[in-house]
Formats: structure tokens, sequence, C-alpha cells
């Protein structure tokens, strides 16, 4: 069946515009489609509590969307009367997925915090965040370098992450918001440059899945993370 300008196994045209920001050593400005967010990484020599005395670094992340990210504009997170429990939870995967990529042993008594912040949201918003922030968290990490907090280079095992779908009983790769909003299945992966996964979510939104249709969207995830890695490469070489 096929889509509208795009095969089955296209993603939307990416680009990663790094040193968008100067105040902190990363920032990417992340377009996928008609999506953009701006993601920055920022050093603080310290860790928390959990981690004192532990000659160890850490990470962590947050997400929001801005106000007029949205058609209809979204609150402010702290102009709400409670936490938004989706912004925490896809700030949780970011952080996870970014972890995955870390040996933290390399970077005692650091931490680097990254912020993905939505400007404008047509659909993968999330796993959009996981790829640029990926490229800020190395120019983060090159900062760090500079100022001598390292003990060898921390990040082992970059990280890449897309979505996929199933759209009128087709497999599809990074949806936009019609197609997600559609979708009988949806999912988002995250994975290395080892082809080894570090988060695979799928969820059934209007209708069940099977194995051969879990393998396809496997399938189309992987192929273009790879393809999400080689920009990443490519972009942090310039």
């Amino acid at each position: 069946m096929g889509r509208k300008n795009r095969a089955p196994d296209q993603i939307r045209e990416l680009t990663l515009e790094r040193r968008f920001t100067e105040n902190v050593p990363g920032s990417v400005l992340v377009r996928g489609g008609k999506t953009v967010v701006l993601c920055t990484a920022s050093l603080e020599d310290g860790v928390p509590p959990f981690l004192m005395n532990t000659n160890r670094g850490w990470l962590t992340a947050e997400y929001s969307m801005l106000p007029g990210s949205t058609k209809s504009r979204k609150a402010r997170d702290g102009r709400r009367p409670y936490p938004d429990a989706r912004s925490l939870e896809i700030g949780r995967l970011i952080g996870r997925s970014l972890r995955a990529a870390c040996d933290f042993s390399k970077m005692p008594g650091r931490t680097i915090w990254v912020d993905c912040d939505v400007l404008q949201a047509d659909g993968g918003t999330r796993t959009l965040s996981i790829s640029g922030a990926m490229v800020a968290l190395t120019d983060a990490c090159k900062e760090a370098e500079r100022r001598g907090w390292l003990r060898g280079w921390p990040i082992v095992s970059p990280v890449a992450a897309i979505s996929a779908g199933i759209v009128r009983g087709e497999a599809l790769v990074d949806l936009d918001y019609s197609e997600d909003s559609n979708a009988e299945v949806d999912m988002n992966v995250v994975m290395n440059d080892k082809e080894e996964f570090v988060e695979i979510q799928s969820s059934a939104e209007k209708g069940t899945f099977n194995g051969g249709q879990l393998e396809s969207m496997l399938g189309l995830c992987s192929q273009s993370i790879r393809e999400i890695l080689e920009l990443q490469t490519k972009v942090l070489a310039d």
C-alpha cells in the first residue's frame, strides 16, 4: 500500500545541527520531517547521593514539549498542579537509553544532564530526542575530556532510536502524527552500534499483532537505526 511520498521502510528527512546554542558543551537541533527537538547536554561536578564515594559518574535526562509545539497550546509542566506523567516517562526512557551508551567508571564524580525540548511535534518526538541527544552527549564528553574530568573515553556504544507501527495492516517505519494516530500497533526501538537492542516498546493501540508483524517492525527499525547511527558519525566528524 505504501504511503504518500515515502516507502514503508523510508524514514523522514533527518538533520542534526550541532552547536545550536553556545551556553552548554553539547547542543543539537534535530529535525525529522516536521518534528523539531532541541537537545542539550550540560556538565555538573558532582553526582546524586546514591553514587557518592563510588568513583562513578551519572547521566540523567528530562523531556518537555513547549507550549507552541502542538496545535492546541500545551501547558508548561511547571504550571500544572501535578507532573506530566508522559514527560516523566519519556525523560526516563531517554536517560536509560543514553546510560546504556556509557561507561560511568570513566567519568567519576561527574554528572551529565540531558534536556530534550520539543519545539514542534509531528510524531516521533521521543525517538528523535534520543538520536539527537546522543550527539549532544558526545560533544559534552569532549568538553569533559578537555577539562580533565575523564579517565578514558566514556562512550562505549552509541545509540539511536526510531518508531514503527502497523497502519491499515502494513508495517511502516518512522510514523508521523497522522500515521501514529491511526496505527493499530505502535513501537519504539532503541539500538546501539553493535546492533544490540537497548529498549523495545510495543503496544496494541487499536488491534493486536502477531510474530510476523513484530519481526517486520523490528527489521524496519534495525535498518533505519543503522542509517541514523551513520548520520551521527558523519555529523560528529565535521
